[in-house]
C-alpha cells in the first residue's frame, strides 16, 4: 500500500472516532445504507452470552430479520410455523423489556420455503414516523403500515407464486421519500414503489425471474439510483419513477446481496448459478472495472476505505482493493456464513451461520483478527449499531428447544 493510501485511510478512520453516535438504526443496513456505523466508539470487541451484555431477553418464534432502533425502541418481525403467525415486536432500547406486539398475519404462511429461510426475513424499516414491513402470506407479497405505537394502518399485496425454486420471500422493504419500495421477483416478478400514505401503486416495473436481493438507493454520478442486483444484470433506476437508467450484465441469475459502493463505483456478488464478484462503473457507461471468481450470494458485501471486504458462503473472508480488484488478502475462518458484515469504527464485525463473531480490523494490508465471540449457535440475522452498542438476534437450541433471544451488547 501507498504512503498516500494509508495517510487517506488513517484521516478516513480517525475523523470517524472524534466524532459521536448521533442517531437510530432505522432499516436493512442501517443509515449509511452500507452496514457502516455512524462515528463513534464500536462496541465491545469481546463478548460472551454473560459478559459485556447490557442486557438481553427471549424472543418468541423464529425469524432472520435484523433489528432496527429508533428513538427509544428496538424492532424485529417474527413467524411462528405451528401458530400460523407473524408479528412486529418492539422492546424498549435501554431495557430490553417488550413494548408491544402487533399480530400482522393469522394464517396463509407458505407451505415451502428453504431450510435456512423464515417466514419472517425480511427487516423492517422506519422513517421516523411510521413502520414498513414485509411478509411472504397466501401466495402474495404483503407491505404493512403500522404506528410507532403498533397499530396498523393499512396492509396491501401483489403476488408472489414462485413455480420453480419455492425458497420462500427474503428482500427488506426501501424507503425512498414518499415511497416505499418493495421488491418481489419471481416467474412473474416486479419492483414496485407505494405511496407511504395510503399504500397505492406509484409505479410498477417487471422483473420476471427468481432472485431475492434488496434494493437500495445511492447517490453516484451525480444522481439518486436505484440499484438492484439479479436476473443476470445489475439494475440502475430512477427511484421516483422506476425507469431504467442503465444496467450491466451479471454477476448472476439470482442473488442475495444488497449492493454496495464507493464513489462511482458499485459492486455485486452472485449467486446462482453463476460464481463471481464484479466492480461497475455506475456512470451509465457500462464499464466494468475487475471480476473475481469468488461467490458471495448470501450475505452482503462492505466497502469503506478504498477497500472491499466480504465472505463467501463457505466462510472466507476477503479483501479487495476497490478500485483494481486486487486480492489484498484471504482467510478461512469458518462458515458457513449467511448474516452481512458490519463496520463500527476500524472494525468489522461478522457472524456465522452457527453464532460464532469474527471481529477484525479494516487493514488492508494483513488480515487482523481481535476476537472470535460465541453468542447462541445460531446467527442468521445481520448486528446493528446505535450509541456503541451491538443490537444482535440470535438463536440457541443447547437445552434441545430452540428459542432466539435478542442482544444488546455494550459496556
Amino acid at each position: 500500500m501507498t504512503t498516500a493510501r494509508r495517510l487517506i485511510l488513517g484521516l478516513f478512520f480517525a475523523a470517524s472516532a472524534s466524532l459521536t453516535y448521533a442517531g437510530d438504526w432505522p432499516h436493512w443496513r442501517g443509515p449509511s445504507d452500507l452496514a457502516i456505523a455512524e462515528a463513534g466508539p464500536a462496541p465491545p470487541a469481546e463478548f460472551s452470552p454473560s459478559d459485556k451484555v447490557v442486557w438481553k431477553t427471549p424472543v418468541p418464534g423464529r425469524g432472520h430479520s435484523s433489528p432496527i432502533i429508533v428513538g427509544d425502541k428496538v424492532i424485529l418481525t417474527t413467524a411462528d410455523k405451528r401458530q400460523q403467525t407473524q408479528s412486529v415486536l418492539c422492546f424498549n432500547r435501554e431495557t430490553g423489556k417488550p413494548v408491544w406486539t402487533t399480530l400482522v398475519n393469522t394464517g396463509g404462511l407458505p407451505a415451502e420455503i428453504h431450510a435456512k429461510n423464515t417466514h419472517a426475513s425480511p427487516t423492517a424499516a422506519c422513517d421516523g414516523k411510521n413502520l414498513y414491513v414485509v411478509f411472504n402470506n397466501n401466495d402474495s407479497v404483503q407491505v404493512a403500515a403500522l404506528t410507532l405505537d403498533g397499530e396498523i394502518l393499512w396492509k396491501k399485496q401483489g403476488p408472489f407464486k414462485p413455480q420453480q425454486f419455492k425458497f420462500g420471500y427474503g428482500p427488506s422493504p426501501l424507503l425512498y421519500d414518499d415511497l416505499v419500495i418493495v421488491a418481489a421477483e419471481y416467474e412473474q416478478g416486479y419492483l414496485v414503489a407505494l405511496n407511504k400514505k395510503d399504500g397505492s401503486i406509484v409505479w410498477n416495473v417487471g422483473r420476471p425471474q427468481i432472485s431475492f436481493s434488496s434494493p437500495v438507493v445511492a447517490k453516484i454520478a451525480g444522481r439518486d439510483q436505484l440499484l438492484i442486483s439479479g436476473l443476470n444484470k445489475v439494475s440502475s433506476l430512477d427511484p421516483k419513477t422506476g425507469k431504467e437508467l442503465w444496467s450491466v450484465e451479471g454477476p448472476a441469475v439470482a442473488t442475495c446481496g444488497t449492493l454496495v459502493w464507493e464513489g462511482d463505483t458499485v459492486f455485486a456478488s452472485g449467486g446462482y448459478p453463476e460464481k463471481e464478484t464484479i466492480a461497475i462503473k455506475a456512470d451509465g457507461s457500462g464499464k466494468i472495472l475487475w471480476r473475481a471468481p469468488v461467490k458471495c450470494y448470501e450475505q452482503s458485501m462492505l466497502a469503506a476505505g478504498g477497500y472491499v471486504y466480504a465472505f463467501s458462503d463457505d466462510g472466507i473472508a476477503f479483501c479487495w482493493n476497490a478500485e483494481t480488484g486486487e486480492e489484498m488478502w484471504k482467510r478461512r475462518l469458518g462458515g458457513p456464513v449467511s448474516s452481512s458484515p458490519t463496520l463500527a469504527g476500524d472494525t468489522i464485525f461478522a457472524f456465522n451461520e452457527r453464532g460464532k463473531c469474527f471481529v477484525f480490523k479494516t487493514n488492508p494490508e494483513k488480515f487482523e483478527l481481535v476476537a472470535e465471540n460465541q453468542l447462541g449457535d445460531e446467527a442468521f440475522a445481520s448486528p446493528s449499531f446505535c450509541d456503541g452498542k451491538m443490537f444482535m438476534r440470535t438463536a440457541d437450541s443447547s437445552s434441545g428447544t430452540r428459542q432466539e433471544t435478542l442482544y444488546c451488547i455494550g459496556e
